[in-house]
């Protein structure tokens, strides 16, 4: 029973049971190697190659080598049939799949003859039957009727087999052998099993019983090693049956005096949708059973499982409860308590309410609570809680059954209790559609995430604190309290006090805060009385609290941003240049490399990447009136410039650049956009010219430390990244300078010159970007480029 052979109280050799079992589960081995070999011999070495082969088999089992010994009844058994085939051969090829005896030649069934009269020379019985039915594909090459001729006689033979065990493991050997070499023989099959039937009450002969007494073996145990032959058997007549055989086969049990273990067989073979049509029968015929031999809880756990796949009649379903959990609830061992109870969960939960499933669910608290019983079937348990939630799509309702808390609470072994809550988490991301607010939903989901984030310690893998961290944001993103504003704040300060080891979720709360301060924004139109712009003001601090607690570094920066622009759009202006100071002064702590996705990365990439956003929204921070012009501009100049750079990057040299655009698009009268009720730079100064000057100062500062790295790169080896860099400056400076200054007309030229001066410039890129410059030219106030376009030669690379 499941891949495990016993062979009990077996009157044949050991060697003819292998037999049996290789032919049961033929797939478990594989020797076509050997058998080609053995295909290529002479007639002589063929018979040498047997006879070593046989004491091959001998000393194997002799030696308790059982797996060898199995592979050698496999291969000999198939030998037979592919030897015989060989001999087929002639100048035609190879026999088709459906060949006919007319087509052997006469030495091959001369041959094939020999074996069988060799076999009926055989004089022991079990040893003769099971040679026969081995090769009994055989019958092929002499008759068309030679397969459906030799069936009933084998299953005739089984007849003088007196023990009953041995008996039924040849039927279900025999049901094998018939499937496989003619399955359309259906009626051989069932004659075969109707023969069993009429020798089924010899299991519980004298015999047999003054067996088990010598053996110390009780009647159940006994019992179960008929069951893999007894559902073989029962299957392979069942496949593709019409409904009238369950019902013959019912009558049949009937007869037999509902005998348990046949019924169980017959519950397990047949369509489930049969079954469960007769469900109410099944159930009367159970009752009747004789529970010494056979437990009738395996007998419902059989029906259950047939009912978890095919609904019974609506009218019958709540008797059918009643009646099977009368049986279940009276079981003492817990382990065969659980085993039915976590088959009829099931059945509970398709077919009937929370309040039913709450009945189910008490007992089982009730059955597995003593002595701790539960610690021994947690897998059991798991199951019950996958398919609760696999029918119960509405938690609020989940949620208020009385007894599913109390049931999470015997999983006490920490993986097993975060196992089921990180089902729990799944199930509810996966089926609730809308935002809750529901205290029963919030409060048990708050202790499940709870469960998840406090089992993470140093031990725990990255990839699994992503998961939970991931579930828990599902989670987090569910909830809403509507216009509930400062409620909803609430929870993300308990969320955060809650879920603090946990960085993807900090990084969420503080994501979900500063949303929540934009919403109510929309909400007042912009015009916030004096409670929504304290509440803003405690979005804010909740943000500029929460962050300095985060490792990444880049999650520090980005978040930083975010809530300064957040506080910016909510007129909360020292607080934004608060976040602004501070993602100022973290830049100097970024490392070179950085995990990401477990690989370490160089960092350069994403810092530039942050400065190209964070100029985007210095263009509208107004100056602090105490802190002087442009002061975040000049501290971000300063750190970029003590920053430590990598020798072989060219970023500095592009935040540099972005730095001019961001200096150019300062001189505007009218900045190209704005934040509602915030004044920025453009009305603060109203293009006064102090301010200009120091804009100009600062691009002068700016366009000397490019200049300064472009002739670092006079090297041979660097002179293709001098050229490309000197292109990038000069693009810049067409698009957002002003080309009517001299002093900025002629840096153009000589960058341009730059580009080309050593040949690696591309020189379609060049002609399309002279190109551009000419057509720029024509329009009435771009007059100026004409002459600029006349001081740029094109250079051939040679």
């Amino acid at each position: 029973n499941n891949g495990t052979y016993v062979c009990f109280t077996c009157r044949c050799s050991s060697i003819f049971f292998l037999l049996v079992a290789s032919l049961l589960n033929p797939a478990v081995f594989s020797c076509q190697g050997s058998q080609k070999e053995l295909l290529n011999l002479t007639q002589q070495d063929y018979m040498h190659r047997i006879e070593d082969l046989n004491q091959s088999l001998k000393d194997a089992w002799a030696s308790d080598q059982k797996v060898k010994a199995l592979k050698i009844v496999i291969q000999v058994r198939k030998l037979v049939y592919e030897r015989i085939l060989s001999m087929c051969l002639d100048n035609r090829g190879s026999l088709p799949d459906n060949f006919t005896p007319e087509s052997v030649n006469d030495t091959a069934k001369e041959t094939c003859l020999n074996w069988f009269f060799k076999i009926a020379s055989i004089r022991e019985l079990i040893p003769r039957f099971y040679v026969e039915a081995a090769i009994l594909k055989c019958n092929k090459f002499l008759s068309q009727t030679g397969i459906s001729e030799c069936l009933p006689r084998l299953t005739a033979m089984i007849r003088g087999i007196g023990d009953p065990l041995v008996a039924v493991y040849a039927r279900a050997y025999l049901c094998r052998v018939g499937m496989e070499v003619a399955p359309h023989l259906k009626e051989s099959l069932n004659k075969n099993f109707f023969d069993f039937l009429l020798t089924f009450k010899q299991m519980h002969g004298d015999t047999v019983q003054n067996q088990l007494v010598v053996q110390c073996v009780e009647i159940p145990l006994y019992l179960t090693l008929y069951s893999p032959a007894i559902d073989w058997i029962l299957q392979c007549i069942a496949y593709r049956a019409p409904e009238i055989l369950l019902t013959e086969m019912m009558e049949r049990c009937k007869k037999l005096g509902n005998n348990a273990l046949l019924l169980n067989s017959v519950m397990s073979a047949f369509r489930a949708e049969f079954i469960a049509a007769r469900s109410m029968d099944f159930i009367g015929m159970i009752k009747e059973c004789d529970e010494s031999g056979f437990p009738k809880h395996l007998l419902f756990r059989s029906l259950g499982l047939n009912l978890a796949m095919a609904d019974p009649p609506e009218c019958d379903r709540l008797q059918i409860l009643n009646e099977a959990w009368k049986v279940i609830t009276k079981l003492k061992n817990p382990q065969d308590y659980i085993n039915c109870a976590d088959v009829w969960v099931e059945y509970t939960c398709r077919h009937f309410t929370k309040r039913e499933v709450n009945t189910v669910l008490a007992d089982v608290i009730k059955h597995m609570t003593p002595d701790r019983a539960f610690e021994d079937a947690y897998p059991q348990l798991q199951s019950i809680i996958q398919k609760i939630i696999t029918y119960f799509h509405d938690f609020s309702v989940l949620f208020s059954v009385e007894k599913f808390l109390p049931f999470l609470d015997m999983f006490q072994k920490e993986s097993v209790r975060v196992e089921v809550c990180k089902c729990i988490m799944e199930a509810f991301i996966k089926h609730q559609q809308d935002a809750t607010k529901d205290p029963v939903i919030l409060n048990a989901l708050l202790h499940v995430c709870k469960t998840m984030h406090d089992s993470v310690n140093a031990l725990t893998l990255e990839d699994e604190k992503r998961m939970l961290a991931s579930l828990i944001n599902g989670f987090i993103k569910m909830v809403s309290f509507g216009r509930d504003f400062e409620q909803q704040l609430s929870f993300y300060v308990e969320a955060r006090s809650m879920f603090c080891n946990l960085e993807p979720v900090l990084v969420q709360l503080v994501h979900s805060v500063n949303q929540l301060a934009m919403e109510t924004r929309k909400v007042m139109k912009g015009n916030h009385s004096r409670k929504t712009a304290a509440f803003v003001r405690a979005c804010v601090a909740f943000c500029f609290i929460t962050i300095p607690s985060l490792t990444s570094i880049f999650a520090r920066l980005n978040l930083y941003l975010n809530s300064g622009q957040v506080a910016l759009a909510n007129q909360c202006l020292s607080q934004a240049d608060a976040f602004f100071k501070a993602a100022v002064s973290l830049v100097p702590e970024v490392p070179k490399m950085i995990n990401i996705d477990g690989k370490m990365r160089p960092s350069e990439p994403f810092l530039l990447e942050f400065f190209c956003n964070f100029f985007s929204t210095l263009l509208i921070v107004p100056d602090h009136p105490e802190q002087g012009v442009l002061f975040l501009v000049r501290g971000l100049l300063n750190v970029i410039q003590d920053y430590t750079w990598e020798d072989n990057s060219d970023d500095k040299v592009r935040i540099y650049t972005n730095v001019l655009h961001l200096l150019s698009a300062m001189t505007q009268e009218t900045y190209i956009y704005h934040i509602d009720k915030v004044d920025s730079n453009d009305t603060l100064y109203g293009g006064d010219s102090k301010f200009l000057t120091e804009i100009n100062k600062l691009c002068e500062a700016v366009i000397a430390q490019i200049l300064d790295h472009l002739k670092t790169l006079g090297l041979e080896e660097t002179l293709k990244r001098q050229s490309q860099l000197a292109l990038y400056f000069f693009n810049s400076i067409l698009a957002h300078g002003d080309l009517r200054n001299n002093r900025l007309n002629q840096l153009s030229v000589n960058l341009w010159n730059l580009a080309q001066k050593h040949g690696f410039a591309d020189t379609k890129t060049m002609v399309k970007t002279l190109e551009y410059i000419k057509r720029q030219s024509k329009q009435p106030e771009m007059s100026h480029l004409t002459e600029l376009a006349l001081r740029l030669p094109l250079q051939s690379r040679t």
